[in-house]
């Protein structure tokens, strides 16, 4: 609702949208046309279609003040993911916030790689690890995708992120999985967790001097200890292989996410840890964005 000359003009959805896609653009956002809509249809609480059907409707005042407020927050270069309070990850809706690392394609190929070696008669029965879980995306899109395999158990050292889980699995009504156990990749497993045919680990590997280097949405708004992997990047992956891959059953696997340039890198840690067979997935760019290593 604005009021203009005395007169109060009340906004249809499409001319909130209208509004919205003008500044967005303005401001530079890529993708200003999907974004208005989406950021308009959070404050009216409308899904897609039923945004599209109701256009030339007029919006409530209530739903025209959240429309600002997200705008707001979305034009002070907050990402997209955290103003609308989810994001979609293999076709799923997961719960993000500020305090955990939002979903990414990339991070796609690592769970796509891990649904196709569980599909391809590895995960009857399997037991898959989560390591640095954040939102559980990549464990909870295996529970949901893989019906044969029989556990997924989550990790991450922060609480909080261990309470987002929780959430996405209830959101996304998955069950064999374990609602989340705390503890520190850097640090000994704790004995309780046992053996596992598949570990999938998507670890920080940033190195710490890049990470200002980052685009301006990644280093001011997506949390740090997410993204710090040490000096060189690598320090998760040393101490996963030496601490966590004891607990991959002698015919099972790890897999790990990385960063450009690392993967050969780990390919050779990875095989001075004992593993072999290991093998490269490219992401859309090319980049060797997965490592696959066998026990």
């Amino acid at each position: 609702m604005v009021k203009k000359s005395g007169v109060i003009r009340i906004k249809t959805y499409n001319d909130m949208y209208l509004d919205l896609r003008r500044a967005l653009k303005a401001a530079g956002v890529e993708d200003f046309s999907l974004e208005a809509r989406l950021l308009i249809g959070a404050a009216s609480g409308k899904s897609r279609e039923e945004l599209q059907r109701d256009m030339n409707l007029y919006a409530s005042s209530e739903a025209e003040k959240r429309a600002e407020e997200m705008a707001a927050r979305r034009l002070a270069g907050e990402p997209i993911a955290y103003v609308l309070g989810e994001w979609e990850f293999m076709g799923l809706p997961f719960k993000v916030d500020r305090q955990v690392l939002i979903p990414r394609p990339d991070t796609e190929v690592l769970a796509e790689r891990a649904i196709q070696y569980l599909r391809a008669g590895k995960g009857q029965g399997a037991r898959v690890l989560d390591l640095c879980c954040g939102t559980g995306c990549v464990g909870i899109s295996i529970a949901k995708y893989v019906a044969t395999c029989r556990h997924v158990v989550l990790v991450d050292n922060s609480m909080h992120a261990i309470m987002i889980s929780r959430a996405n699995i209830l959101k996304n009504g998955v069950t064999r999985i374990t609602p989340c156990i705390a503890a520190d990749a850097l640090k000994a497993p704790p004995v309780s967790l046992d053996k596992f045919d598949l570990i999938v680990c998507n670890p920080p590997y940033v190195p710490t001097a890049e990470i200002d280097t980052l685009d301006r949405g990644v280093k001011d708004f997506e949390p740090r200890e997410a993204l710090d992997g040490g000096e060189d990047g690598l320090d998760f992956y040393r101490a996963i292989i030496k601490y966590w891959a004891p607990t991959v059953k002698e015919d099972g696997e790890i897999m790990f996410e990385c960063g450009e340039g690392q993967a050969e890198r780990i390919g050779d840690m990875l095989r001075a840890g004992g593993f072999s067979k290991i093998a490269y997935h490219l992401d859309t760019a090319g980049t060797k964005r997965v490592v696959e290593a066998a026990r």
